[in-house]
């Protein structure tokens, strides 16, 4: 066990001594030292809770992120990796007297192999630019974020993103082949390979969803996948969320996976419809279903049908298909706007992704609305429908006292909700800062203790990215609020 005492620490650190070594390395202009500058760093999407690094790096190569860790060690300084800084579980959130390490300049595409189907990135490539640098030649990569435009790979490794597709084709973790690491000592490691199968432990599986604290990926070797032949999407509405969500089931019951199958109440539909204005949601509707078919022509032209009628059996009023590209764009556009559009009706919001049974999915959507009312703030639900994966957004204002402590309540209940039905309390969010107060609604001390032992290993002086995942009796209460202040000092 390794205490960090950030008191004590903060007091004997030699900054000015950090940053000129930093600068050697990376250059002074990529070194961030002026307080002002070192605000954009504070948060990530989670802009509730706030911390300034005490310094920010920028490299652009695998030895440099090397050298830098290595300095870290050096100094016995706590880094902190981040990408484009727009998770939503603080797992890119400073502590008090940190480095944090920026990919952001990482960013370049290393190699474009379709005869084997896999490329070579970067951290700091953003999602979407591996599926720009494939679609000429008829490939795309399918995890697919709805910040998939602005989220980088290397944050979608550290927390095992998901998105619209990946009902049918799996979350980062499918998609990832091989990793070039820098370990928390500063060395320089591969794992997997750049072929699917590989003899040994998946060290791979185990570092993706790690979250920055069994190291930093500098490279990573993506699987892409061939543009199907046929792509339908139907956008069918329903008079209740009720008879939405038995359709979600009866259509995986009836034996179809769809590429993607999204789930918006009424709340989302005019939020989304307020601001994007896709004319295609129907304001009325208590909730919408949108499902994506792909695959050969002949088994897309007939699934399309088998749904259709599943959800007009299920009381759909209408159902429509979409086959034109834009069309599907459009319908498309509307979800994945879908956290934005809340910023228009609300100052702020506070977004869980808990994962439930999909045959619990009615029960848990009424009991949503119970603790809704209970605690007496608004909630939209936007969830990846075919998989369970619920996105809840909880309406508030920061700026009145009082209010996030109590919408974290009402989400740490909605949690507890989703592990009380047999589920989970995050799908692609990860656990970061802001839900490791629940791990222990999942896991019993022992599992804890054995994965605490797994980033023992990895990082034994705890420096990579601490006070995350994992909760400690010095900062988990009997609430999620106790992560604001963060104390002194951690034991990891």
């Amino acid at each position: 066990m390794v205490i960090l005492d950030q008191a004590n620490r903060s007091n004997s650190i030699n900054w000015q001594a950090i940053a000129q070594a930093f600068e050697r390395v990376v250059g002074q202009a990529n070194v961030v030292q002026r307080k002002e500058e070192l605000l954009v760093y504070e948060c990530d999407g989670l802009t509730s809770y706030r911390q300034r690094p005490a310094l920010v790096v920028l490299p652009r190569t695998t030895e440099q992120v090397a050298e830098v860790v290595k300095i870290c060690n050096r100094y016995q300084v706590p880094f902190i990796a981040r990408g484009a800084g727009t998770g939503l579980s603080g797992g890119a959130l400073p502590i008090e007297n940190c480095v944090l390490i920026g990919t952001a300049l990482m960013k370049q595409i290393l190699e474009v192999d379709l005869d084997n189907q896999r490329v070579v990135v970067q951290p700091g490539v953003i999602n979407n630019w591996v599926t720009q640098a494939v679609s000429g030649a008829g490939f795309y990569y399918a995890p697919d974020p709805s910040s998939q435009i602005i989220c980088s790979i290397g944050g979608n490794v550290a927390e095992n993103s998901g998105g619209v597709h990946c009902l049918k084709y799996g979350v980062t973790t499918n998609h990832v082949l091989g990793l070039k690491l820098v370990l928390p000592d500063g060395s320089i490691v591969d794992v997997g390979s750049k072929v699917s199968e590989m003899p040994g432990y998946d060290l791979t599986g185990l570092f993706v969803g790690s979250e920055g604290t069994l190291g930093i990926a500098t490279e990573i070797t993506l699987r892409i996948l061939k543009t199907a032949e046929s792509i339908h999407v139907l956008l069918a509405d329903f008079t209740s969320v009720e008879a939405a969500g038995q359709a979600v089931s009866d259509i995986i019951s009836a034996g179809i996976i769809p590429g993607g199958m999204e789930m918006m109440d009424n709340f989302s539909i005019n939020a989304v419809e307020n601001v994007v204005a896709t004319n295609c949601y129907p304001r009325d509707a208590d909730a919408i279903l949108l499902i994506e078919l792909d695959g050969l022509s002949v088994e897309v032209e007939a699934n399309s049908d088998r749904v259709a009628a599943i959800c007009r059996q299920n009381g759909a009023r209408n159902v429509t298909v979409a086959i034109d590209p834009q069309e599907r764009f459009t319908l498309w556009k509307g979800r994945k706007a879908a956290f934005a559009a809340m910023g228009k009706i609300s100052p702020d919001y506070y977004v869980q992704d808990g994962v439930i049974p999909r045959t619990k999915l009615q029960y848990v959507l009424r009991e949503i609305e119970v603790l809704s009312q209970k605690h007496g703030y608004r909630v939209a639900n936007v969830f990846h429908a075919g998989d369970g994966n619920l996105h809840p957004l909880i309406l508030f204002d920061n700026a009145i006292p009082g209010q996030l402590e109590q919408v974290e309540a009402l989400g740490g209940d909605i949690l507890k909700l989703c592990v009380e039905v047999g589920g989970s309390i995050s799908g692609e969010h990860g656990i970061g800062a802001d839900k490791r107060c629940y791990m222990s609604e999942m896991f019993n001390e022992t599992d804890l203790e054995t994965m605490l032992w797994v980033r023992q290993v990895f990082n034994p002086d705890g420096l990579a990215n601490p006070e995350k995942i994992f909760p400690t009796p010095r900062t988990c209460g009997e609430s999620a609020h106790a992560h604001q202040k963060f104390p002194e000092a951690e034991v990891f």
